[in-house]
């Protein structure tokens, strides 16, 4: 979940995660608490479906469509600063784990950052990999190299004027398009996340489709200047094509940034909450395990938090009855490219969605 604000102009662009949707009991009393806090409330703009060409149809208003009040990353703060249980060292890149004597061992380029009981990696990709190798985790080790990711482009850009959306295509604060080779998804933040109208600059988020960031790839450290200014490029370009504006058009973005999400979303999952050795006592959550949205990241930590107090609970005395995920076969992730959303994505009724007020 990700958020930027540009000053002095006061830009406010979700960059990361744009919103979520409920299918799970569990989940949906989580967010029923974040809403009862003002973190959360239901979108109500219109988010539907954008043909190449301008053809806009709205998706159903069922299931409820949620986001950050102020932002998706506001949302994550409030929730580590509501807890008295979780120390987050910042900044810190663990580059060695250690196991000795029954406890783990962690230092940051041989500096020491304490010794823990278990040991819980929420995070993938070549740094998790490079982490994992020497670790003495092999099965786990395994299993996360198993994991595929997809690259995605985001395009931040604020325009002094609305963007000229056809009449016949109707106003919409966020969609999904189809037939653009470099737009995947298009969002309105000043509409999103307003709460009266606004007649200042107009932030968009802009994403890629996973096959071209695929083909755009570089190092996200690293981005050349040339290909940032290419793909800056084509992007625009897919925003005309999406709604069937003439070639060069669109007025030009006062303010543009751009990131590769070099390691964006999976794209298979061995579909398990979690995964847990209990011989090295350490396990694995993330949104991948279960397949890419907010929910399925909330639902494995939980489960992967629940998991490791009942094997502490019982003394270890049976380890091999908690080991979990270690062996299961990864299969393709249907979705959208920029995440799942369930509800959306398939017609299966959504349960939990009566529990949440706004």
């Amino acid at each position: 979940m990700g958020t930027r604000i540009i000053d002095p102009q006061a830009l406010v662009f979700d960059h990361a995660a744009q919103f979520f949707t409920i299918s799970d009991h569990q989940f949906a009393e989580l967010v029923h608490g974040w809403s009862k806090k003002g973190l959360v409330r239901q979108w109500q703009g219109i988010i539907g479906e954008l043909e190449v060409g301008g053809q806009f149809v709205p998706l159903p208003s069922s299931p409820q469509k949620y986001i950050g009040v102020n932002g998706m990353r506001p949302l994550a703060d409030s929730i580590l600063s509501e807890t008295s249980m979780v120390n987050m060292v910042r900044p810190c890149w663990i580059s060695k784990l250690e196991p000795f004597n029954g406890m783990w061992y962690l230092s940051e380029n041989r500096k020491p950052h304490g010794q823990f009981d278990a040991l819980v990696i929420a995070h993938n990709g070549k740094c998790a990999n490079q982490l994992l190798a020497s670790s003495g985790l092999p099965l786990i080790a395994r299993q996360m190299k198993k994991l595929e990711l997809s690259s995605i482009w985001a395009l931040l850009a604020a325009f002094e004027d609305p963007l000229p959306i056809p009449a016949t295509t109707g106003p919409f604060e966020g969609a999904f398009v189809k037939g653009v080779d470099s737009i995947s998804w298009m969002a309105n933040n000043t509409k999103k996340l307003s709460h009266s109208p606004k007649t200042g600059p107009h932030c968009w988020t802009f994403f890629s489709t996973s096959a071209f960031g695929k083909r755009n790839k570089v190092p996200q450290e690293n981005i050349p200047a040339a290909k940032a200014e290419k793909v800056k490029e084509a992007m625009l370009e897919g925003i005309e094509n999406a709604l069937g504006l003439p070639k060069s058009s669109l007025k030009r973005p006062f303010y543009t940034r751009l990131q590769l999400w070099g390691a964006a979303l999976p794209t298979n999952s061995p579909g398990i909450p979690c995964i847990f050795d209990p011989y090295g006592r350490a396990g694995i959550c993330g949104d991948w395990l279960l397949g890419s949205s907010l929910e399925a990241a909330a639902l494995s930590g939980m489960a992967l938090a629940s998991h490791i107090a009942d094997y502490f609970q019982s003394g270890g005395a049976s380890p091999d009855e908690f080991a979990v995920g270690l062996h299961n076969e990864f299969q393709p992730i249907r979705g959208h490219d920029i995440g799942q959303f369930p509800g959306i994505d398939s017609k299966k009724h959504i349960l939990g969605a009566e529990f949440i007020q706004t």
